[in-house]
């Protein structure tokens, strides 16, 4: 009876706190399933980016570098009209792999080279922000300048660490769309329209706690979450027992009820927290899992040896074509053009405002495919364990998927066919290669696996039957959410209740101010 009675308590007091919580995230799931975080995908980017103009005579990829006084390996080299609206070469040169660190994200450390002059654009200030801004739009637009940040509530991804500070626009459009320039390169690195902005008050900025962000508690904001989260589990377990416990289910109270509760609320908190329980505690635990607390899904793996794959780092030479006949070659509707050492080949992949790149010859400008046995020896170079099986998936399934650009996991660009390298390591490594590019796309072991299905299948309900299904898995969320509210809202209403008849009782039996109360005892 004790431990029943400790049961009954703790979900009680800890449903007080939490139950908001549960609310919030409910709803705020809804809004995420259609409206994601703002960010800047790959698509987006290649669609805003002017076209580079054949007209205008444009160093070559070595004589700018040198120009420059930019010697020795690359980490990445790209050309675009992407810094003040002129064509520049974004250059990072390349860095001594450090063990146990990650790779530094994509800006980090780029060099701006002019392609015209082949001078170092150093300073992005006000004139250069609004220049890419203007690009961005494609149209004359007027725009106002809001100075810079270093994080808001649409910045906070660790992604954009490279470019802080960031520049902020705005532009005159018909969404109000607000733009965010890196400070280091002075590239358009996010955008956010108005009614993105507006929705993500009530979808990811509060689902992910981010009012926390930013006042001095960024430090706790994990431990916070992973914590409520843990509470969460905790109210939901004690109260499916405590739920199953007090159900009849064979006969009825004398009320006529399987359930002893008389009062509206108390009724149905007690039915949609029987019927609702365990989507709840999938959310909730799934969420958790999201966080990586405590790092439990890292593997410990070695890091993919990228360069020995590739044949060495990217070295650029004075051999290599120019962009004129880079362009001509491509047919003169590019945006973007990249260097990239892949399975000992310098290529250049240039990338239009639609599809896949197309893949050339850095010295002879020609189309260019991979070999697939030399690629198959490269490839295998990756780690020093054996290759068991390289399988050619030429349809998504349950590890590699797409999901819409606004999602968590959407955004990133998932082409097909691609090879699945599976290799005999203790981690059981695969890793996704393009067999068109040479590029890797990704890596997964058993314990990234581990971590796919206990957040994204869980939280997201990312199963292929049900994503190649919609409206299907929309209804399906939206019905569960709506029930997981409403045994939240209840669980809120009885929480308020009984702290307030615990507040009128203490208030009638605290002494009157300035009295006092004499001992219980005779008088002498």
């Amino acid at each position: 009876m004790h431990a029943k009675r400790w049961l009954f308590l703790i979900h009680r007091w800890l449903g007080v706190v939490v139950c908001a919580f549960f609310a919030m995230w409910f709803v705020s799931g809804v809004v995420m399933m259609y409206v994601g975080y703002p960010k800047l995908t790959e698509a987006e980017r290649l669609q805003h980016l002017p076209r580079l103009d054949t007209s205008t005579p444009l160093m070559g990829p070595r004589q700018a570098l040198d120009a420059a006084g930019i010697a020795g390996p690359l980490q990445e080299l790209r050309l675009a009209a992407a810094s003040g609206g002129r064509a520049v070469y974004l250059a990072t040169p390349g860095r001594e792999a450090q063990p146990g660190k990650r790779r530094p994200p994509p800006g980090s450390g780029a060099i701006v080279v002019d392609a015209a002059t082949g001078a170092v654009l150093r300073e992005v200030d006000r004139t250069r922000v609004l220049a890419s801004a203007q690009a961005y739009a494609g149209a004359s637009l007027p725009l106002d300048y809001r100075g810079t940040i270093g994080e808001d509530a649409f910045t906070h991804s660790r992604g954009l660490d490279a470019h802080r500070p960031l520049h902020v626009v705005e532009l005159a459009d018909a969404d109000a769309t607000r733009l965010y320039v890196s400070g280091k390169t002075g590239e358009v690195v996010r955008d956010a329209p108005r009614a993105e902005r507006l929705w993500n008050y009530a979808g990811a900025w509060i689902h992910w706690l981010y009012p926390l962000r930013g006042i001095g508690l960024d430090r706790y904001w994990a431990d916070i979450v992973n914590w409520l989260s843990i509470i969460g589990i905790a109210v939901t377990l004690t109260g499916t027992v405590v739920g199953v416990m007090r159900w009849r289910f064979g006969r009825t109270y004398k009320s006529g009820s399987h359930s002893p509760y008389q009062g509206f609320m108390m009724r149905w908190h007690h039915i949609t927290g029987l019927l609702f329980a365990l989507v709840t505690l999938t959310w909730i635990f799934s969420g958790l899992m999201s966080m990586n607390p405590w790092r439990v899904f890292d593997s410990g793996a070695p890091a993919l040896r990228i360069e020995a794959m590739n044949g060495g780092p990217l070295v650029v030479s004075v051999q290599d074509a120019a962009p004129a006949t880079l362009l001509a070659a491509t047919g003169g509707n590019v945006r973007e053009l990249r260097w990239v050492r892949a399975a000992g080949q310098t290529l250049v992949l240039a990338s239009t405002a639609n599809g896949r790149p197309m893949v050339r010859d850095a010295v002879t400008a020609q189309p260019y495919q991979f070999d697939p046995n030399a690629l198959r020896t490269a490839v295998a170079r990756l780690l020093p364990d054996a290759v068991q099986r390289i399988d050619i998936l030429t349809a998504y399934d349950s590890h590699y998927y797409t999901r819409e650009p606004h999602t968590m996991t959407g955004g990133t660009d998932k082409p097909l066919p691609i090879w699945r390298v599976v290799f005999g390591d203790v981690h059981a490594t695969w890793v996704h290669v393009d067999p068109q590019t040479g590029t890797v796309l990704g890596r997964s072991d058993s314990t990234r696996r581990l971590s796919r299905w206990l957040f994204a299948m869980l939280h997201s309900w990312d199963w292929l039957p049900l994503l190649d299904h919609r409206p299907l898995w929309d209804v399906l969320l939206v019905a569960t959410s709506l029930g997981g509210v409403a045994l939240s809202l209840t669980g809120v209403v009885i929480g308020w209740r009984r702290l307030g008849r615990k507040l009128r009782t203490s208030m009638r039996k605290a002494p009157a101010p300035g009295r006092s109360v004499a001992p219980n005892r005779r008088p002498a």
